[in-house]
């Protein structure tokens, strides 16, 4: 119950994980289970397990703002760790309050004006398509679509699946509509990231390619870009390699 506590833990400094999308904090389960730290926060974004605030309108702005809020909050500076959409959120606040972010972790969330956004992500941006696709939407066919195209677990595709309502359908529409043009309006202040940095990737993502890893981590000057042998879920597929990368992280020197 005494072992061995890191260096992070003495000071306080508390961790924040943010999920991607169709997620809940829920897909942190794996990696926090394999964590030595018990200051860790798992956070549900609005429409995402967590009720959004009167007049949200589920926009990239106003989840980096709202996240923001939240942030201010903790009275600190946090370790800050991002999956998919929740690596494109913390990154944009790192780069925008360098004073809410001792250190910046994130993956498969590519923000980069030569990035064109997946298939399913055109659909959902298309407001015919998109809104066809959350009407007729059906739970197993899509955890195994999940599964097959993005090597998901089958057990955690179909869990993941499960928590997608209404209010997630819909929140998923407008932030994808809301994020036609992001990479290129967000990726000038990328170079404003001041907090040391780490990405980890699976390399093996259809639809965030490997490259756009690389050319996040050269962007705010990462002291690693760590390539996992896996597709874009890496937080469900190697979940104790990417705690043991986080922790080796969180210990460096600064």
């Amino acid at each position: 119950m005494t072992s061995e506590i890191p260096s992070v833990k003495e000071a306080t400094v508390p961790a924040i994980l943010i999920h991607g999308i169709p997620d809940t904090h829920r897909v942190w389960d794996g990696v926090r289970r394999h964590l030595t730290r018990r200051d860790v926060e798992a956070w549900d974004l609005p429409g995402f397990g967590a009720t959004p605030p009167p007049g949200f309108d589920s926009t990239k702005e106003e989840y980096v703002d709202w996240l923001i809020d939240r942030l201010e909050q903790v009275g600190e500076p946090v370790d800050l760790v991002g999956h998919d959409w929740g690596c494109i959120f913390t990154a944009r606040i790192a780069s925008l309050r360098p004073d809410l972010v001792r250190t910046w972790a994130g993956g498969n969330g590519p923000i980069s004006a030569q990035y064109v956004w997946h298939p399913l992500a055109r659909i959902w941006q298309d407001p015919v398509e998109g809104d066809r696709f959350m009407d007729e939407l059906e739970p197993k066919p899509f955890a195994k679509d999940l599964a097959a195209g993005f090597d998901v677990p089958a057990e955690l595709a179909e869990d993941m699946v499960s928590r997608v309502d209404g209010p997630m359908k819909d929140s998923i529409l407008r932030l994808y509509r809301s994020a036609l043009t992001m990479g290129a309006e967000w990726e000038p202040e990328l170079a404003n990231m001041t907090a040391q940095a780490l990405v980890f990737w699976g390399a093996l993502d259809p639809a965030c390619q490997i490259e756009f890893g690389e050319k996040l981590g050269r962007a705010i000057r990462a002291s690693r870009v760590l390539r996992l042998d896996c597709n874009h879920w890496t937080v469900l597929q190697k979940p104790a390699e990417v705690a043991a990368a986080l922790e080796a992280h969180w210990n460096r020197p600064e």
